[in-house]
C-alpha cells in the first residue's frame, strides 16, 4: 500500500474538522490554511467524502461541513477507502483489482501479501480519528504558529509510532 496525497489530505482535513467542528460547520477555507491544503483539492476530497456519508455540507452564511457521525466511529481505513485510496499492498490480493493474478493458490509471496493486507486494514480500522485529534492536540507549526495535523518533528505520535491498539497509552 502506497498511501497518496488524497488519503494523506483526506485524514488530515477531517481530523481539523474533528477539532474545529464541534459546535459549527467548519468551511473548506479554514481547513486550506491550517493544513496547507489547496480549497481546489479540498472540495474535490469533500464530494467523495459526502458522497460516502462521512461528512455533511450546510449551505449558506456560516456554512461549512461537519462530521455526519462521531469522529469516535469514523476509522482511517474508512477514510482512506472514500477518496478511492487502495488498502491492498499488491492487486493479487485487491478483491476489485481488474487483473487477476492465476498463481494465488500456489504462490507462497501471496499468503504474505494476503496477510499484510489483513493487518493493514485492521490497524487503519482501529484508529479513529477522535482519537488523532486528541493525540495531535496542541501541534503547532513552526512557521506560521497555526496548529497542525503533523508532529513539527515528522515522528508520529507515541501511541502509533509504537503500534499499540488503540486507547492504550505507552
Amino acid at each position: 500500500m502506497r498511501l497518496t496525497a488524497r488519503g494523506s489530505y483526506a485524514v488530515r482535513a477531517l481530523v481539523d474538522l474533528t477539532k474545529h467542528g464541534n459546535s459549527r460547520p467548519v468551511s473548506l477555507r479554514e481547513i486550506a490554511a491550517r493544513g496547507d491544503i489547496s480549497v481546489s483539492y479540498l472540495e474535490q476530497l469533500f464530494l467523495k467524502l459526502r458522497r460516502t456519508q462521512i461528512v455533511r455540507s450546510v449551505r449558506g452564511p456560516g456554512g461549512g461541513y461537519l462530521l455526519a457521525r462521531s469522529p469516535a466511529e469514523i476509522s482511517v481505513a474508512e477514510v482512506i477507502e472514500a477518496v478511492e485510496e487502495k488498502l491492498e499492498p499488491i492487486y493479487c490480493v485487491d478483491p476489485a483489482a481488474d487483473r487477476k493474478c492465476s498463481r494465488t493458490d500456489c504462490c507462497a509471496a501471496h499468503l504474505v501479501w494476503k496477510e499484510l493486507a489483513r493487518r493493514i486494514r485492521e490497524f487503519l480500522d482501529s484508529v479513529k480519528l477522535d482519537e488523532l485529534s486528541r493525540m495531535t492536540q496542541g501541534f503547532v507549526t513552526p512557521t506560521t504558529g497555526v496548529e497542525q495535523v503533523a508532529s513539527p518533528n515528522g515522528v508520529a505520535p507515541p501511541v502509533l509510532a509504537a503500534g499499540l491498539p488503540t486507547g492504550e497509552k505507552p
